[in-house]
């Protein structure tokens, strides 16, 4: 079974150890100490906070689209026509290419929080060396 250390669970949530150990003693988040004292979140109980905290946080209202990135626009282009815009939400950095009408009438520019909404249907998932490693 999968375990992870606080810091492990803190960057997999987008927030600092410091917010995973309140969560844990306010009883919001189980862990459990090892032998050495350090607590860890078993990775279903992980999951399934997670699970939880995006369904209370999701204000999606009546969308098919389930995959929102909530950050700060980094990167604004605009041509006459067409516009790129950046968003850096956590680690992750995000980019669209829209009408340079929609990034005007959204009032999007360098500084403004926003949330990009994604729809594919194209995914790829991919897991890091270390956890392949870890879970064999």
């Amino acid at each position: 079974m999968t375990t992870f250390r606080i810091s492990e669970a803190a960057v997999l949530l987008g927030v600092s150890p410091d917010t995973v150990r309140r969560w844990v003693d306010a009883g919001r988040l189980t862990a459990r100490r090892d032998e050495h004292g350090h607590r860890l979140v078993d990775g279903t109980d992980l999951a399934a906070f997670a699970r939880a905290q995006i369904e209370a946080e999701d204000g999606s209202g009546y969308s098919s689209a389930r995959n929102r990135f909530r950050g700060i626009v980094t990167e604004v282009i605009k041509d006459a026509v067409m516009a790129q815009v950046e968003i850096a939400a956590g680690p992750y950095r995000v980019v669209s290419l829209m009408s340079r009408q929609a990034v005007d009438e959204l009032g999007l520019a360098v500084g403004v929080v926003a949330v990009a909404v994604i729809k594919s249907t194209n995914v790829v998932v991919e897991i890091p060396d270390h956890a392949r490693l870890a879970s064999q």
